[in-house]
């Protein structure tokens, strides 16, 4: 079991040396643990560390697993912050360029507690009953309530006071089954490959793949993405090169506190810039997200010099529901120059723009998309009204191809404000 320490600032001049002495004894307490777990409070705020199950890579290999029930807060809880990054057995940080990390998602789902003594892997469907996100997309295509990819240790995912994402809802929890959260780790090992950007965009010759995972054929103009990088594969890693296979984990960071009548819930929606769909009545719309696409080299790139070459993507949509932005992000893969979601009158409600390393520590990887920037407008600024139609766009350079790109923007909507006291 996972140890949680605990601690609350007080005024040690107050209480003397016996106090002082315990806040000794904490210190040493927290620099002797080494579960992977451990917990502080600053003032209501609670923190936890945790640590995925291991997964274990070589040159050239993929790892893409789904871990279930994964260690998590419980209990009516307003998540602050999620925020994850890849490490080592020592707890280094691993650089992208190393390991790429494709993406990570953090899903909820119930599990029938009747069933709490099977393995709970995602074998038996009949145990489950998905907990997705507010997004649009069909099924559980993008359900996810948190998620990023190379950008994770550069982007911010707070959610500013008074809001606030809500789990453990005793109400919204089905009689007879239990929260549960899952997690998905989709990385690549990329030292020694022959071409490290091509391994991390999939390119399908690079695996010498020609069948998606479930040994169906692809399609001979599909030239790389998810479906050429599945679990276990292997990109192709330079003759005579030799590395050590190594552990790793997903080091993940959860803020939250307890939830309180003052705390304004927010819905989480992701949008796919490759979502088409058609209207079936007034209220409701058959999605189909593709989740990437591939950006094909411009016939104007050969010979051009100092002209900027970009492909812009777009789609219409809209919410079921309308209310107030409080957070904006876009997901974008190397090759992006910013994405962007615009109102029915042409207002922007949010632009993301990547930012892109420059070194070679962990967080500033030269040529990786290592964070994206984020919108916080003031509550109440911004307004998304029930059916208006929206534009989302997604520019990538096409100086050159890329494969398996995405184009996906988070939003965090209240369709409440809080009283103005509490702003």
């Amino acid at each position: 079991m996972f140890k949680f320490f605990f601690f609350f600032q007080q005024n040690t001049m107050e209480h003397g040396f016996g106090l002082g002495l315990l806040s000794w004894i904490l210190v040493l307490l927290v620099l002797s643990c080494s579960q992977p777990l451990c917990v502080h409070s600053k003032t209501k705020t609670k923190s936890a560390v945790f640590l995925s199950p291991v997964f274990k890579l070589k040159p050239g290999l993929v790892s893409n697993k789904m871990y279930y029930n994964i260690d998590f807060p419980r209990g009516h809880i307003a998540i602050k912050s999620f925020n994850a990054e890849v490490v080592d057995e020592a707890g280094n940080p691993i650089p992208l360029y190393d390991t790429y990390l494709h993406h990570w998602i953090v899903e909820r789902y119930f599990y029938r507690i009747d069933a709490a003594t099977s393995k709970d892997d995602g074998s038996n469907q009949t145990n489950y009953i998905s907990g997705r996100n507010s997004g649009l997309c069909q099924k559980d295509i993008l359900g996810q309530h948190y998620g990023l990819g190379s950008e994770t240790r550069r982007t911010s995912t707070y959610v500013p006071d008074p809001f606030a994402i809500e789990a453990g809802n005793p109400t919204e929890i089905p009689k007879g089954y239990e929260e549960r959260w899952r997690v998905n780790v989709h990385a690549i090992d990329t030292r020694g490959v022959e071409d490290k950007l091509g391994c991390a965009e999939c390119q399908c010759h690079l695996y010498n793949i020609s069948k998606d995972a479930s040994g169906q054929p692809l399609s001979p103009s599909y030239k790389g993405g998810l479906l050429c990088c599945y679990d276990d594969t292997q990109c192709r890693v330079k003759k005579g090169f030799v590395g050590a296979k190594r552990n790793l984990y997903l080091r993940y960071t959860v803020d939250w506190v307890d939830w309180t009548h003052h705390i304004v819930p927010v819905k989480v929606y992701i949008f796919d810039v490759t979502d088409t769909w058609k209207a079936l009545n007034d209220s409701n719309a058959e999605h189909s997200c593709l989740i990437e696409y591939e950006v094909k080299k411009s016939s104007k790139a050969a010979g051009v010099r100092n002209q900027r070459l970009f492909e812009s993507k777009r789609t219409t949509l809209s919410l079921p529901t309308g209310g107030y932005v409080i957070y904006g992000v876009a997901h974008q893969h190397t090759g992006g120059i910013g994405s962007a979601l615009y109102g029915e009158d042409g207002r922007v409600i949010c632009s993301s723009i990547p930012i892109y390393g420059k070194g070679k520590e962990a967080g500033n990887e030269a040529g990786y998309i290592v964070g994206m920037t984020t919108c916080y407008p003031k509550p109440g600024s911004v307004k998304i009204l029930k059916g208006e139609n929206l534009v989302l766009e997604s520019n990538f350079s096409n100086a050159k191809i890329h494969t398996g790109v995405m184009g996906l923007f988070y939003i965090l909507v209240a369709e409440k404000l809080p009283n103005s006291k509490l702003l």
